[in-house]
């Protein structure tokens, strides 16, 4: 007669079969999707959703009013392209995003490098250097508007004062000053995020690596090239790469200062979509389509010129 099997044996023997070693059962089948299902689901409601709308819009015939009259086909992307002002506000947003770009890294290179030191009240001009970021874009903007005033702003006042000019000057009537001074306050508000961006990679780079280049009688140009830069490469690039799609869509500072006027002789593609919806809501999505197409081949462009992925 055969002994009963042991608990231990009743655990692994399954309708008369070893149960395999291993298995699991319930959720932990699932591995780490319950974990990540909230971010997924926020990602499909947040940005793959409106995308979605964004592209059907484009396709649509919508009334003023938001009713829809049926599919229009591609009438709406070839009146676009028909627009006299189209091809002048992409030219200008592309200068406008590599220029504000281009100066915002350079200025927070030398900012991050002056920060890096030690120098009497580093701790108030860093936290002074918050400022600009941690204030509305939109109130940076307006307050920079009121100061260029043609009739009571503080700069033709005290210019002026100073015999520098002979009457007031609109700085933002006309595209040769406006565009300066909007590309002025663009990067006024983008340095803050830059320079502590590229600051954080400073920090990270040992001390050891520098001591070892003075110690091998390298200069400060050549440590600086030769190590600090490559160092800095990553937090570099992620600098750049949010500063451009920032840049890009930055829709408070020219709408608050211009409205993209003269006409659109100001607009970036993102205020020229926001007029066009006053006129033709399928012909705004349409816009809004390109700008999505550019944003990303501008990213794109940029990440295989930097090689990001290779290693030097």
């Amino acid at each position: 007669m055969k002994a009963p099997p042991s608990p231990a044996s009743r655990g692994r023997v399954r309708g008369g079969l070893p149960a395999r070693p291993g298995r699991k059962s319930g959720l932990a089948r699932l591995g780490p999707l319950p974990w990540i299902a909230p971010v997924v689901l926020l990602i499909l409601g947040v940005v793959i959703w409106p995308v979605f709308e964004l592209i059907r819009t484009s396709f649509l015939n919508i009334s003023i009013a938001g009713v829809v009259r049926g599919s229009a086909g591609t009438d709406k992307f070839k009146k676009l392209f028909d627009e006299t002002d189209f091809g002048h506000v992409l030219i200008w947003t592309v200068l406008w995003t590599v220029v504000v770009v281009s100066v915002t890294m350079l200025l927070s290179l030398g900012l991050a490098q002056l920060f890096n030191q030690r120098f009497p009240g580093r701790n108030v001009t860093r936290w002074a250097l918050i400022a600009p970021w941690a204030a509305s874009v939109l109130m940076t903007a307006i307050g920079f508007k009121w100061m260029l005033n043609s009739t009571a702003g503080v700069l033709n006042t005290v210019m002026i004062d100073l015999g520098i000019i002979d009457k007031s000057k609109d700085w933002l009537g006309t595209p040769g000053t406006a565009w300066p001074w909007m590309m002025f306050v663009a990067v006024f508000v983008s340095l803050p995020f830059t320079t502590y961006t590229l600051l954080a990679g400073l920090q990270t780079i040992p001390g050891e690596v520098y001591e070892a280049a003075r110690i091998d009688g390298a200069g400060a140009w050549q440590t600086y090239r030769g190590i600090t830069l490559p160092l800095l490469r990553p937090a570099f690039l992620v600098g750049v790469v949010i500063n451009l799609i920032n840049v890009f869509n930055s829709f408070p500072i020219i709408w608050s200062m211009t409205q993209g006027g003269p006409g659109s002789d100001t607009a970036t593609s993102t205020v020229f979509m926001y007029k066009l919806k006053e006129t033709d809501i399928g012909e705004s999505g349409a816009m809004s389509v390109v700008n999505f197409a550019m944003v990303v081949v501008l990213v794109l462009i940029f990440l295989k010129v930097s090689r990001w992925n290779k290693e030097d």
